[in-house]
């Protein structure tokens, strides 16, 4: 399958520095919660603001490198919020297996919900909304970008 002329490993070798960017933000948080941190700093280092401003950074790699369309940039915000909600359901089954807390799975984050649903609803609302909501804003910026800097795709 391919999607404005790309395959999904074109996408994967495209956005490998991007998936990079989400997983340390996600591994920094447990980190930093593991330390001690206050709560505001753990707070700072969020993965859907990560995953919110990697959708922006894929808009200008795709625009940067002339990669493809505003279909590449859909399937870029569905690729990164799929990594990042994973993160995110792994470290709540994390929590829920061992025992051992996380500050994914604290129930001032999981709305009274138990494990499995906590993650269901990240694999579903959580993904859901954040690939709409990324895409759009992601287009937005790409025409943007497009629009207002020379040297991009003209497609």
């Amino acid at each position: 399958m391919k999607i404005g002329g790309h395959g999904l490993r074109d996408h994967l070798r495209l956005l490998a520095p991007v998936f990079g960017f989400i997983a340390a933000v996600w591994a920094l948080r447990i980190i930093l919660d593991a330390a001690g941190a206050p709560v505001g700093v753990v707070r700072l280092f969020s993965v859907t603001v990560a995953g919110a401003a990697s959708v922006l950074m894929a808009a200008l790699l795709i625009h940067a490198r002339r990669f493809g369309g505003y279909s590449n940039l859909v399937f870029a915000a569905l690729l990164l919020e799929c990594c990042g909600q994973s993160l995110i359901s792994a470290a709540i089954a994390f929590s829920a297996l061992t025992g051992i807390q996380t500050v994914f799975a604290r129930p001032e984050y999981s709305l009274a919900m138990g494990p499995a649903k906590h993650i269901l609803a990240h694999m579903t609302f959580g993904l859901g909304t954040g690939t709409l909501m990324g895409a759009a804003v992601g287009c937005l910026f790409l025409w943007m970008l497009r629009k207002f800097v020379p040297g991009g795709a003209t497609r």
